[in-house]
């Protein structure tokens, strides 16, 4: 911190140093030598000083100067600009009845600025500003008071000290030329509204003498009364009181100015230290203590106009009366009718309003000021999906304004459109509105309280649901074969499974049911919804084959499902299994077998020789018991689909696993956006049954439509809300769906532009069941690449149907038939129109044709391929022909459409194509190694003895993916 002396700060402040040194004196700072140092408290101290003696007003007293420039509208339709510069003091509101005594004779001279500068004040002004006009006028001089007297006199010589002489003669100068600029303002333009109003007075006069002139001039004989009144006591130094002012004396101490006439109110109670009423405030006194501003004009009469001070203070205001707003409307019409008089107008505020007073105002306002209107910011509340239309009225906007929001983000909209949420939000935040994500009228909050019904029903053990996973061919559907002594595994085509089943098992421990799934690549889906219905994973590994890519799958889907899982190491009986080597690659991945420290039990068993089975059956139940599973019996069933597919003669037919409560014959079962009364139940034998509890799988006809696989199953009581709930999804899957491609069609466009042409190979795709079509589609969409694309337009599950052969007719798609095939009239009209249908009953296979055929689809790759070397033994110069090369074939052949490269030194030195090739002087199409020829390069002629020719070809080689 750097320390200045007192001589270097008077220096700074262009004092001598004596006189700071007083200064400092008087602020209570000891310094006695100009030498001395001065610190940062010090010279705080002495600005508090100097504040404190000088400055008191500006700690009590807000100063607010103001320039404004405003037109004043004349009658005839010109405008008057008046340049209003105001000054205005407002008092603290503590320090206010200290200032309750000012001096009269400093109040009334700027008396006549308020009444030229309230035009532009009533409405623009903030709330506070009554005040700031009431106090102003009275308190500019409250200082001037006995107490405060003795305090201008050191801040006169301070600034005197600080300020030259020449300084404060030029302020005082510039202060006086700014007042008397503004006094000869205000002058001017007194005199021109008072020429105006004589004026329009003198038309009205000669227009309409009779019935306009009487009204406003009843209050002229009230100007001859005199002041009836008693005498105001001592130190009431205002001026005179308007002719008509009746009221009693006011209290002592009420030093305010004259009352406007008119004001017939009782006195005011002492303390009221108030500005004056305006004209027409005929209202009753105040209550002690309330010291607001001036009441406005209208408060004595609702349904007058308003009345400016202006207006009011001049005898001749009330002569214009409504002959002035019926002369306006004759001055607009440019005469030719009579002046129409209207009621109910906002004082002014319309141009035909009543009332000259009123139209006063409006000229003297800037034309009547209106409240800035803010924009509306509404709170949006977007569902799902929601069209234009409906968005726009939620924004109370016009749909033509969204629509071009929606341009303007690139989106070519119609009014009908249905928009997703995302983009619907984004919309409403562009045009600066809050979008909130609202929640729909959902009837699924029905199933909500279902659920809550159903917590306290009480909960019984209940059989585990196992899942057998692993890689294909490892010997899952045999194990399961084995222990339910049956023979699946023949009836699946191809020896694969390419189904997941669901059967139950009697056993002398208890009852086990087991879910199958394909092992295949293509089934992902079915294996995850495998492990999210199940209770315990059997991980089927064989023993020749090790971990191959399904089997770590397996592992990662057990995984996130958080499913203990049980290792059964299959084919122990063939010549090649190597145990150990399948417990190491399994611990690679946190696979550990408890013989080594892990949770996981391995069980070595052989499917075909029936080898550990009952071992196997008994470390899965002893894995359920450590589980404790319990359901509830007797309570509605609840369940998840584990296939579904469409019968021909039965409808949709879906494979229902049970996992709570139990499902009766004749219940409203509710799947996704299937819905309906079970019809008919059968187990896995296809043997009818009429309940089925916990952990039992069934098959269940009756669904009003092919429900999707992994959907969660529910049993409502009432048929009618299944339906409205099912409808709801299906409407709403719908309009998602349609919302999500419109949204993605513009960007597809663009990438499709950018791409260049694709080939695109369009298929159709009806499958047996539903996890088939859907393996089968992702299978084959995952074939597509940069140059060639799988569209998959349509898969269902069912037979091939006509409408299916319409769809291909109007796209040029292939059917596919997986295990389904077509009906009459679909062959029919198939071969009619040339479509191709292919059927499969294998994955493999149906993969293997498309990826043939999106491989034909592929542009061929050119490669080159050499003929042979020639070397140019002799070269011969021809005029007008150029240079003619007789060379040797060294090795291979050179064929006369053939390119070659020239080579000189082991370096390419230019490569084109021959223009000639002939042997003696006939022309050949090739010549082979071991003979003579002369030939010719295509425009070049710089050829050398020595120089070799190597001849080369692009032939096109079929791709594959």
């Amino acid at each position: 911190m750097v320390l200045t002396n007192v001589k270097q700060f008077a220096g700074e402040m262009n004092l001598t140093p004596e006189r700071l040194l007083e200064q400092l004196k008087a602020a209570g700072v000891s310094k006695r030598s100009p030498e001395d140092t001065l610190s940062a408290q010090d010279k705080s101290q002495l600005l508090d000083y100097l504040k404190r003696s000088h400055g008191a007003r500006e700690d009590s007293n807000i100063t607010l100067t103001r320039k404004s420039t405003s037109e004043v509208k004349k009658a005839d339709g010109g405008t008057v600009t008046v340049e209003t510069r105001k000054k205005r003091v407002v008092v603290r509101p503590e320090e206010a009845p200290k200032a309750a005594a000012p001096v009269e004779a400093k109040i009334e001279q700027p008396k006549v600025e308020p009444k030229v500068e309230a035009k532009p004040e009533p409405k623009p002004e903030p709330k506070p500003e009554p005040k700031v006009e009431a106090k102003p006028e009275p308190k500019p001089e409250p200082k001037v008071e006995p107490k405060p007297e003795p305090k201008p006199a050191p801040a006169a010589r301070t600034v005197a000290s600080i300020l030259s002489p020449e300084e404060i003669a030029a302020r005082e100068a510039e202060e006086k030329r700014q007042a008397a600029f503004r006094a000869r303002q205000q002058e001017l333009m007194r005199e021109k509204i008072e020429r105006e109003e004589r004026r329009q007075a003198a038309k009205l006069a000669a227009s309409q003498p009779a019935p306009v002139v009487e009204a406003p001039r009843a209050p002229e004989p009230q100007r001859e009364q005199r002041d009836e009144r008693g005498p105001r006591p001592a130190g009431d130094n205002r001026g005179p009181r308007p002719a008509g002012d009746n009221r009693g004396p006011r209290p002592a101490g009420d030093n305010r100015g004259p009352r406007p006439a008119g004001d017939n109110r009782g006195p005011r109670p002492a303390g009221d230290n108030r500005g004056p009423r305006p004209a027409g405030d005929n209202r009753g006194p105040r209550p002690a203590g309330d010291n607001r501003g001036p009441r406005p004009a209208t408060a004595g009469a609702p349904g007058a106009p308003a009345i400016p001070a202006t207006v009011a203070g001049r005898p001749d205001a009330k002569k214009g009366g409504n002959k002035k707003g019926g002369d306006r409307w004759d001055d607009n019409k440019k005469g030719g009718r009579g002046g129409l008089k209207t009621k109910g107008g906002d004082a002014g505020n319309d141009w035909k309003s009543r009332g000259g007073k009123g139209k006063h105002k409006q000229s003297n306002n800037q034309h009547a000021f209106q409240a800035p209107t803010e924009p509306i910011v509404h709170e949006v509340l977007v569902p799902e999906t929601i069209t234009v239309a409906e968005l726009a009225h939620r924004m109370a906007v016009k749909a033509v304004e969204v629509i071009k929001a929606l341009m303007k983000m690139g989106m070519m909209v119609t009014i009908n459109q249905v928009l997703d949420q995302e983009t619907a939000m984004i919309v409403v935040e562009e045009m600066g509105h809050k979008p909130k994500a609202a929640q729909a009228d959902d009837p699924e909050a029905y199933l909500e309280v279902t659920d809550g019904e159903a917590v306290e029903v009480v909960e019984l053990p209940r059989s585990p649901v196992v899942t057998v996973m692993g890689h294909v061919d490892h010997g899952k559907t045999s194990l399961l074969d084995y222990i339910r002594r049956a023979k699946v595994a023949a009836g699946e085509a191809g020896g694969i499974t390419q189904h997941i089943g669901a059967y139950h098992v009697e056993t002398p421990r208890g009852m086990i049911t087991f879910l199958d799934t394909p092992g295949h690549e293509a089934f992902t889906a079915m294996r995850a919804r495998g492990a999210k219905a199940t209770d315990i994973v059997v991980l089927v590994v064989a023993a020749d084959d090790g971990v191959m890519p399904q089997t770590i799958e397996a592992i990662h889907h057990a995984k996130a499902a958080k499913v203990p899982m049980v290792v059964a190491v299959n084919k122990i009986d063939k010549v090649g299994a190597n145990v150990e080597r399948i417990r190491q690659e399994l611990v690679s991945h946190e696979v550990v077998p408890e013989d080594w420290g892990g949770d996981t039990q391995f069980i070595e068993v052989s499917a075909k020789m029936g080898t550990n089975i009952d071992a196997l059956l008994e470390a899965i139940l002893l894995q359920a018991e450590v589980l404790e599973l319990k359901a509830p019996v007797d309570a509605m069933a609840k369940g998840i689909i584990v296939e579904a597919r469409l019968d021909k003669g039965r409808g949709p037919v879906a494979t229902l696993l049970v996992q709570s409560g139990t499902l009766k014959k004749g219940d409203v079962v509710l799947a996704g956006t299937a819905f309906g009364r079970v019809r008919a139940m059968m187990d896995e034998n296809g043997k009818p049954i009429d309940s089925a509890g916990p952990a039992i799988p069934v098959e269940i006809l009756g669904l009003s439509d092919v429900p999707q696989a992994g959907e969660d199953t529910m049993v409502l009581a009432d048929e009618k809300k299944a339906r409205e709930i099912a409808l709801f999804r299906a409407g709403k899957f719908r309009d998602v769906r349609l919302a999500k491609q419109q949204a993605s069609k513009l960007e597809n466009m663009f990438a499709q532009m950018t791409e260049g042409e694709v080939q695109t190979l369009s298929l159709i795709i009806k499958a047996d069941v539903q996890g088939s079509y859907e393996a089968l589609a992702g299978s084959l969409q995952k074939l597509s690449t940069d140059e060639v694309r799988v569209s998959i337009l349509h898969s269902g599950v069912g037979g091939i149907s006509e409408s299916d052969i319409n769809l291909a007719i109007a796209s040029k798609a292939i059917v596919i038939g997986f295990n389904t095939r077509s009906d009459a009239a679909a062959r029919k009209l198939a071969e009619n129109e040339g479509v191709d249908i292919r059927y499969y009953s294998i994955i493999y296979d149906a993969v293997d044709e498309v990826k043939a055929a999106l491989s034909g689809m592929l542009a061929p790759e050119k490669k080159e391929q050499i003929l042979g070397t020639v070397e140019i033994r002799q070269v011969i110069s021809v005029s007008k022909v150029g240079n003619i090369a007789g060379c040797m074939v060294t090795d291979g052949m050179i064929k006369r459409t053939a390119s070659v490269r020239l080579i000189r030194n082991h370096v390419v030195v230019h490569t084109g194509e021959l223009e000639s090739l002939k042997r003696f002087k006939d022309d050949v199409k090739e010549v082979r190694q071991g003979y003579e020829c002369g030939l010719m390069l295509k425009n070049f002629n710089d050829i050398q003895e020595g120089d070799q020719l190597e001849a080369f070809e692009i032939v096109e080689v079929a791709r594959s993916l």
